[in-house]
Formats: C-alpha cells, structure tokens, sequence
C-alpha cells in the first residue's frame, strides 16, 4: 500500500473557515446536466409530520430489540448458530463499507471514481446498511460539512452549551437525536446534491431505498431458514426458527451495530480523541472507532482533508475502506483517487 508520500495526487485547499465544502451548486454540475433535476425528485412526505417521526422511531428502536432478544434468546435458550455470527460480522464489515467506501467517500466527497458495476455495489451495500436513501444521507452529510460544530450542523454535539445536563443533550443529539429533525427536503437535495440528482443509477437505488431496507432484513432471514434444511430433522418449525435467527442475528442486530457506530463518528469522534491537523471544529481522531467503523474514526484527518480518500493517514492508523480503494486503484478499477500532498500536511500538522 502506498504511503501519502509516494503520491502526486493531490487535495485541493481546505478552507478553514466553515463553508460549503464538497457541496456543488448547479454551476458545477458535469457536463450536460441542468437543475431540471429538481423536476424529477420524488415527493417526500412532510419532513416534519408525524408519520416521518415515527418511521424514525421505529429505525432507532426496531434493531436495538433484535439485538435484545437475540441476546437474551442465545444467553436463555442457546439458540445461536455460527451462521447467524457469521451473517453479523460479515454483514456489518459489507454494509459498513457501503457506508463508509460508497456513500461517504465515493459519493458525498467524490474521493475516487469507479466502474459503474462497483459503484453500484458499494452504494446497495450502504443502502443495505438502513442508515437512509444514498441522496439524503449524502445531502446531510455534505451540510454537516459546510457547518461542522456550529450553528447549522445537522448533528453537532456542541451546540448545547452550558453544564453537565446541557452536554448530555449533546451527546444524545449528536448521536441518535438529531434522525428527528427536519433535514430532508427536495429543496435541499436540489442545494447540496445536485451531482447526484443527476446520477439514473442512484436515482434508481434511492427511488427505490424501501425494498433495499426489505431485502436487507429479508435476506439474512431466508438464508437462515434455508439452512436448516441442511440438517437432520427438518420441520416447518425448525425452518420457522432458522429464520427468525437469521432476522434477529443477520437483519436486526447488524443494523443496529451499524447504525451505533456511524452514529457514535457523529458524537463520540467529535468530543473524545486527539487532533493531528488543524480544522475549523473539534472533529477528533479516535483510535478505537478508527479501527471499528473501518477507518472513518480518523475523524479529524477526515475534516482536515475532506477529499482524501484515506483517512487513517499515518502509517499506524489502520483504515480498511483506503485499503478497498487502493486494492481497486491498484487493479485499474479505481481512478482519480484523491490524497493530500505532503505539503498539503505539514501545512495543517498541529505537532
């Protein structure tokens, strides 16, 4: 793997005072394309009704009970199978890195290009990930980087200034609070995502973002059901069950270790950690999410160096989303892989 030294590649200047970073306008659309994108934006519902907030509701709370009881089914019961272990970890690693390689760095930041087969993968596989449609997840990202810890983040856990108590509402907000205010509208699709309005593939996927969240429960439960034909006694009952492990293990527990991690880069990552390069918030590189959210607990490189594709930039700072990319750089399917010059990180290095 190539050091950030060995490279000519380079990143453009980051700002350090906050603006509208990574966030192009209709001037900046690729060539051929208009704003008539907005035309063709599927009608949400209220960003602020009811029925928003309680599909919210559900998202946040839905999987933390899988994972409670299956839990409490395989400590009472035994029912657990390396199956349902393995449809855990190897689902979390894939529909993190649909995350982490697809929607973050490949889409948001336009880091690096691709073919369009695994553009298409790593954007189902975030899809996968229920942590919302790739264009919404996308548009607030970008606006969390126009604003990152100040007044207009989606998801700051310094906005709440003040004691313990205040801090606290922080934490909750950055982490899981801030799903239940109004950042989706197709007004600001149309502001910070106009690239990506214009993208059919992604249109198709997002159009269509209910099934992936069906299929991404239903999968793993099919899988656990068809595996119980591979054993002796076979009964509807036994497949019935093998199933509903493969919902809880598979479907539900995944989702909600996925969401805690991306959730905690929001909130943990931006309070606990140390700082490496200068950046206009109090993004922190933490070593323990650097490893679990595969590289995207760098956090403060991240905001130092939008950009780059690599975000565990010193030798020791392990980031397997970089080494996927540069795996795929290295086989001629990756292109224009964005790094930060050498100079580039003198310039912002704090020691």
């Amino acid at each position: 793997m190539a050091s950030v030294t060995e490279t000519t590649r380079t990143e453009p200047v980051i700002r350090v005072k906050p603006t509208v970073t990574n966030c192009p306008t209709t001037d900046t659309l690729p060539s051929g394309s208009s704003s008539d994108s907005q035309h063709s934006i599927i009608e949400h519902a209220d960003e602020d009704s009811v029925a928003r907030r309680l599909v919210i509701l559900g998202t946040v709370l839905f999987p933390l009970a899988g994972l409670m009881t299956a839990i409490l089914i395989a400590s009472q019961y035994g029912m657990v199978r390396w199956l349902d272990i393995v449809m855990l970890v190897g689902g979390w690693y894939l529909t993190g890195m649909g995350i982490t390689i697809g929607y973050h760095r490949m889409l948001t930041h336009r880091s690096f290009e691709t073919v369009t087969p695994i553009r298409a993968f790593w954007t189902a596989m975030g899809a996968f990930a229920v942590e919302g449609s790739p264009i919404d997840w996308c548009m607030v990202h970008r606006k969390h980087h126009q604003f990152s810890d100040h007044e207009g983040d989606p998801h700051s856990p310094h906005l709440h200034d003040g004691g313990m108590l205040n801090q606290l509402k922080g934490f909750w907000h950055s982490h899981t609070g801030w799903l239940f205010n109004s950042n989706w509208s197709k007004e600001e699709r149309v502001k910070y995502v106009p690239d990506l309005l214009e993208d059919e593939m992604l249109m198709a996927i997002d159009n269509h973002y209910v099934s992936w969240v069906t299929a991404s429960l239903l999968i793993p439960a099919a899988i656990g059901g068809a595996a119980t034909l591979l054993t002796p006694e076979v009964s509807l009952a036994s497949i019935a069950a093998g199933a509903g492990l493969g919902l809880l293990w598979g479907g539900l527990a995944r989702v909600c270790v996925s969401h805690h991690i991306t959730w905690s880069i929001n909130s943990i990552c931006h309070i606990f950690g140390s700082q490496d390069y200068k950046s206009s918030d109090d993004s922190r590189n933490n070593i323990f999410f650097g490893f679990l959210s595969h590289g995207e607990g760098w956090h403060n490189n991240h905001h130092a160096f939008p950009t780059s594709a690599r975000h565990g930039l010193k030798w020791w700072q392990f980031d397997l989303s970089w080494v996927v990319i540069r795996t795929l750089e290295k086989m001629g399917l990756a292109w224009n892989v964005k790094l930060p010059s050498q100079k580039q990180l003198n310039s912002r290095a704090l020691d």
